[in-house]
């Protein structure tokens, strides 16, 4: 039986599933995290209990080598188990991709392109790429891009009042998890179809935080913009930050550029300002003063971000938490849309406390959802959609 393999490849870590190609039925979902250090492998086999084992950080130290443990666990779980295409994560596609696309030698190089544009995720996604094809070498290798949902944004969402010739090259507000949102844009779809014709704001919030407006299905505004680092605060990067304080940086402290990336992408967030940590859990359970503080500030900002996304949309119909936090922190939610009332905005606290799929009052006038996000899914959909494709293609050739 023919299989689809999805990927998400960090600097540290993959995420992996494995799917049926036809049926897209999942048989396989896990992840090994701790690559080049203490490597660690845990996975869910359908229909067996989870799996979770130390590796050998001396055997498991590169992509390369923790996607052959992968591919050993699939080979004991599913004897034959043949893999026709690898769907990989890509988080930047620029402004040259707004769907999924085959990778070539072509392509690949024009993704590397990108690499200063989100320097966190993309030489490791790529990395990603360079060892599937290794161990793959017969399957279709396909990017799904995390920018791709906001590629038809309104022009004025879309750009910055810099010079137009920037624009032209390629600075401009891109959006990222783009992946997380289709996926509960096309399941909110079969939910609750006319919420999700409507005024959508779905808020993506974990270690990777943003917030999305959706008119219709479509991404009209985002909370993200050139990088990854604009918007809500995050577990290790910044948020929304004047960029004044970068050239202040440069020229008052006498950072590098290197130095003010580190700063910004892994120092700051929640971890930044509680001095503690960049998980939600530990921060609510801290009781310091700074951990009360960054939470603080996590929430304002979402709230300040809900108001704009409300005002992109002229009004809201739905409000969809996802991500870790958005999926397990009802503290969170409920803060959220503390006083919400006049735009119609209201929790019912026990379904939020039990984290039920519908958590607003049945006087709510906007119908409050929480969503458990499944990028892997949207991934595997998206390759088997464009294998197909590309095999037509070959075979009208």
């Amino acid at each position: 039986m023919t299989h689809i393999l999805t990927l998400n490849a960090g600097s540290s870590s993959i995420k992996f599933a494995l799917f049926e190609a036809e049926s897209l039925n999942e048989r396989v979902r896990g992840q090994i995290e701790g690559i080049g250090t203490t490597p660690r492998l845990s996975a869910k086999v359908a229909d067996a209990d989870k799996t979770e084992k130390e590796l050998d950080g001396s055997e498991i130290d590169n992509h390369a080598s923790a996607l052959a443990a992968i591919l050993t666990l699939i080979n004991e779980s599913f004897s034959g188990a043949q893999v026709a295409a690898v769907g990989h994560r890509i988080v930047h596609g620029g402004p040259d991709y707004a769907s999924p696309i085959v990778i070539d030698d072509e392509s690949f190089a024009g993704l590397e392109k990108f690499i200063p544009l989100a320097p966190l995720h993309q030489p490791h996604n790529l990395s990603g790429v360079r060892a599937a094809q290794a161990a793959f070498p017969e399957a279709v290798q396909i990017a799904c891009f995390d920018t791709s949902f906001h590629r038809q944004h309104p022009w004025v969402n879309d750009t910055y009042a810099l010079p137009l010739a920037l624009y032209e090259e390629g600075v401009r507000r891109y959006g990222f998890h783009g992946l997380s949102y289709e996926y509960v844009t096309r399941a909110l779809k079969e939910l609750a179809p006319m919420h999700a014709a409507g005024r959508v704001v779905v808020s993506h919030l974990g270690n990777g935080a943003s917030m999305c407006a959706i008119q219709g299905g479509q991404s009209v505004g985002s909370t993200m913009g050139f990088t990854a680092l604009d918007g809500l605060p995050m577990g290790t990067r910044c948020g929304q930050l004047d960029p004044g304080v970068v050239l202040y940086l440069m020229a008052a402290k006498g950072l590098s550029a290197t130095e003010i990336e580190n700063l910004l992408y892994k120092q700051s967030g929640l971890k930044g300002l509680s001095g503690l940590s960049n998980d939600m859990r530990v921060l609510e359970e801290a009781g310091t003063i700074e951990a009360q503080r960054a939470i603080d500030y996590f929430v304002f900002r979402i709230r300040r971000e809900l108001g704009a996304m409300v005002a992109i949309l002229s009004g809201l119909d739905a409000l969809v938490f996802c991500g870790g936090i958005g999926e397990n922190a009802w503290g969170i939610r409920e803060r959220v849309c503390r006083d919400f009332g006049w735009l119609g905005l209201e929790l019912e606290g026990s379904r939020n406390r039990a984290a039920e799929t519908v958590i607003s009052s049945e006087r709510s006038r906007v119908r409050v959802f929480i969503i458990p996000t499944n990028e892997e899914l949207m991934i595997a959909s998206h390759a088997a959609e464009t294998a197909k494709a590309a095999v037509r293609s070959a075979a009208a050739a």
